[in-house]
This record gives C-alpha cells, structure tokens and sequence, in this order.
C-alpha cells in the first residue's frame, strides 16, 4: 500500500497505515429515517438494530426521544435488545430531552447544540456565551444521571473555528465522553474538514459526522480520521437528508481495503445494505460502490474472460470480503467464456458448435437492448441441444381483487403434477398474489425472493408491463423476466418461472405444508 502525502505527508495528518482502528456510530435509525419518504417500524428498528449489531458497529443511535412516544417505545426497545454496542438518543440543547431518553433506557445521548452563529443567533435566538454556558450545564445533568454523552456542534463546517473549539473544548471539560466535528449541510471541502478536526483533535476524543452534498462524504470521513478523528458517524447505504449521509460501507472498505484499518465486520456489509433497502424502500442503485448489483457483475467478454482466468483481473477487493458474490451477466458484450460459465453454473453442458449458436442468439437479445435472464439462457439452451425441459412447477390460473380494503388473490399451480389452490391477503393485488403463490409452493420449496421492480412499460391504453425478479434457493440465484398486460399476473408468472427453473434438477418432490 503506497502512502498518499495528503495522510501523513501534510503537517495536519496522520498517515491512516498507522491508525489501526476507527469505531463507527450508525445513525440510520435517526438521520438515515429523516430521508424522505422513509418511515420504519419498531419491528424493522429492532431488526436493523439486530443486524448493525451483528456487524460490530460500535454506536447506534437508535432515534430521537423528543419525537414522540411512538419513537420513544421504538428506542426502548433497541435499548432492551442487550446489543454489544452503546445505544444512544439524539437529543436538543433542551433538558427535557435528556430525561426524555433517560426514559428509554438507553446508554447515553448525542447531544446536538448549535455552533454556527447562523444557527446560535438565528436559529435558536441566544447568544455564543450563553449557548457555551447551557451546553455545559446539560452535560453536567446528563452524565450526572449515568450517560454517554457525544456533543455535536451543529453546523460545525460554517462555524468560526475559534468559537467552534471554545463550545466543544468546554464540553469536553464539563465532563463529555467526546466531541463531534459536523458537516451538517455538506458544506465542506477536505480542506475545511482538515482544519477543524486538526484543532479539536487536541482537545480530546473526537467524531466526524459528514454529508454528501457536495459528493465529498467519504473524502472527508478519510480526511477527518487522518487528522485526528476515530469515529465516524454515518449510515448504511448514504441514505439522510437531501443528499444523505457518508455511507458507513464505503469508508469501511476504502480503510480496510487501502489502508488495513478495521472498522465494521465488512461479510455483514451486504445483506445489511439489502436488508435497510427493502425495510425503507430506498433501492440499491445498480452502481453503488460496495453493495450495487453491478459492483461484482461482469458482461464484457473480455472482462469476463479475465476475470475467469483470475479472480483479481478485474476487481479491487474480492466478493466475499463485503458478503457477495461473482456474477456473469449476459447480453450484447457477452463471450464464449462467460456463457459457457453461466451454462457451467446450471450444469448445462454443450458442444462446442452449440455453444457457438448459444452465444449468437444472447447477443441477439442483447442488441435488442433486452437482458438475457438466466431463464433466457436455459431457454435458447434447451432448444439448441433439442431438449425440452420438463416444467415442474406451473400456472395454471390467478384470480386478484383490488377494489376490497384488503386486497386478496387466489392462484391455482401444478406442482410436480398435482394442482394446488391458495389465496393470500396483501398490501396490494401483486403482494397478495405472490403470497399464495408462496403459500401453494410451500416451505419445502426454500427459496427467497431477492428483487423485484419493473423493468419496462409500454405505452398506451394496451401497455404491456415487464416485471424481472431474482430468486434464489441455498446457493443457485435465478432472474427471470415476464411480460403481460397485467402486471399482477406478470409477477406471479415470474416467480413461478423462477421457482421451476430453481428445483428443476431438485431430485425430491416440492412437499405441500399440511
């Protein structure tokens, strides 16, 4: 690993070879949930907490005491999980709040005062002196009644420095565990973060809490820890306010992965992504860095055929450092070797003029401009060779009811030849569906649904909607698209064309549930 001079040559830095460990606070629970649009559940909080927990995150600020009871019942019940790590309660310059958390029982609180005197002046209406002087006395009343306690200079990167270092050295000396440096807005450059964290780092313990309106979050978390810094407030996936957070994955593989810093257990770092995805209804993007579908997806022959040669050809860090796995995509740019792979995959073995004939028809598809899906593939595979595959799992028919309160659907398979009939409730028609569909394949069946969207629509009073969903069962991952005017019977015949493709080389019978 080189060293960059911008940590450890400049005067300010340390070089981040020499840090050794940085703790994270995971603030997806507050600020993660303050996105728009996003709302979780006590179920989804503890769940999350759960998993944050699961990856050695060391602080999880599990939301706002003053928002109201509801919030207030959720934090109790991440305080009442016996995590590992220190749960905390984001709180106002207000005493009221302290108590407010101390009622949740958590273990300590983020205490959030402003710094800027935009913030101090306009926002709050009081003067430096006096904000200095409240801030103090709130923190001598929390850790007088057995908290941690974090002070936040709000607005932190428009603060006067000197200012900055009198409010948060005076914390520090009315007896606070540590001080936090904030980018609130994402104002910041790395020079400006350079220079606050490089003074407060004198003073004691200190965090970074960093915002990607600029798109410099990860740049300035990195600058932050080499100046001084050794926790780091973030999310997972970025998601907050306007731009959002710092995503804690990417500062975690970017010190791990260059600098040998550990931080987080990084296997969790997947299905955790995933898991606060589909809970807050934020997608993954496709190119997001650590946990994007396409970060270890390959299509390009050339690209594939390395990669096949060497695991490192073509990637930074490997899959399963960060929870994933290697995927070889199909269509226009697709190779001999990568098909040939994906056919390996299934089992599938063909001559080398089949193979040839394969490849053509996937790139047909692909300059359509369409995805080969792994369904596509075991289509054109099975016609080449001149074997028809038989189907064991089948729709037979599908009846949805949307007008009702409670959306229902009733669906009819044929199962290893024995026709089933369930019907399921829903938040929708589609939902409903898919849950009979999932009720009459029975547990005996093991697979998940991994992603679900849509993927085209055509226009007009006939539009015919595409729905693509990925399935997978133990190790075998399937993605399968339909095409139909109805998207409810769209979705339920790509599920049920996944599932046949996942048990077709399934020796044992798909057993009903009694």
């Amino acid at each position: 690993m080189s060293q960059n001079p911008l940590f450890g040559g400049h005067p300010a830095t340390r070089a981040l070879t020499d840090v050794g460990e940085v703790q994270f606070l995971d603030t997806t629970l507050r600020d993660g949930e303050q996105a728009p649009g996003v709302s979780l559940t006590p179920d989804d909080k503890a769940r999350i907490a759960r998993k944050l927990d699961d990856a050695e995150i060391d602080v999880i600020e599990a939301g706002s005491a003053c928002t109201g009871p509801g919030e207030r019942e959720t934090i109790s019940r991440v305080a009442e999980l016996d995590l590992d790590a220190t749960v905390t309660s984001f709180c106002r310059g207000i005493q009221n709040d302290i108590d407010l958390a101390l009622e949740c029982g958590v273990d300590g609180i983020n205490l959030v005062v402003p710094a800027s005197d935009r913030h101090v002046e306009q926002k709050v209406g009081t003067s430096r002196e006096e904000n200095v002087a409240a801030t103090m006395d709130l923190v001598e009343y929390a850790k007088d009644h057995g908290l941690w306690v974090e002070v936040i200079g709000e607005d932190g990167s428009r603060a006067d420095l000197d200012y900055l270092e009198e409010l948060l050295g005076s914390s520090l000396e009315a007896g606070a565990d540590r001080i936090c440096w904030a980018d609130t807005v994402g104002h910041a450059t790395p020079d400006r973060a350079l220079e606050c964290v490089d003074r407060l780092a004198d003073l004691g313990p200190v965090s970074a809490h960093t915002h990607d309106d600029l798109g410099l979050a990860v740049m300035n978390a990195l600058v932050s820890v080499a100046a001084g810094a050794d926790l780091v407030h973030g999310t997972i996936n970025g998601i907050g306010e306007r731009a959002g957070n710092v995503a804690l994955e990417e500062v975690a593989i970017a010190l791990d992965h260059g600098y040998g810093v550990e931080t987080m257990d990084l296997t969790e770092a997947y299905d955790l992504a995933d898991l606060i995805a589909n809970r807050t209804g934020i997608p993954l993007a496709p190119n997001k860095a650590v946990v994007g579908q396409n970060a270890f997806t390959h299509e390009s022959g050339i690209h594939t055929d390395g990669t096949l040669k060497d695991d490192a050809m073509y990637e930074p860090y490997p899959p399963e450092k960060v929870g994933r796995e290697r995927r070889l995509a199909l269509g226009k740019h697709a190779g001999r070797a990568g098909v040939e792979a994906a056919l390996d995959e299934h089992d599938v073995e063909v001559t080398d003029d089949q193979l040839a004939e394969i490849v053509s028809r996937v790139k047909e598809i692909g300059d359509r401009g369409k995805r080969v899906t792994d369904a596509d593939l075991l289509t054109i595979a099975d016609d080449v060779t001149g074997q028809e595959q038989d189907r064991r799992v089948e729709l037979l028919g599908l009846t949805a009811v949307s007008g009702s309160d409670t959306p229902t659907a009733s669906v009819r398979l044929s199962v290893d030849g024995e026709e089933r009939k369930e019907a399921s409730v829903g938040s929708g028609p589609v939902d409903a569906a898919m849950n009979a569909a999932e009720t009459a394949l029975s547990h005996a069946a093991d697979a998940t649904l991994e992603d679900y969207h849509v993927d085209a629509i055509t226009g007009g009073t006939d539009a015919v909607v595409t729905v693509e969903i990925e399935m997978s069962r133990g190790d075998n991952h399937v993605r399968v698209s339909a095409s139909d005017s109805d998207i409810t019977r769209a979705s339920v015949r790509a599920m049920v064309d996944a599932m046949d493709r996942l048990v077709a080389d399934d020796d044992e019978r798909i057993v009903a549930d009694d």
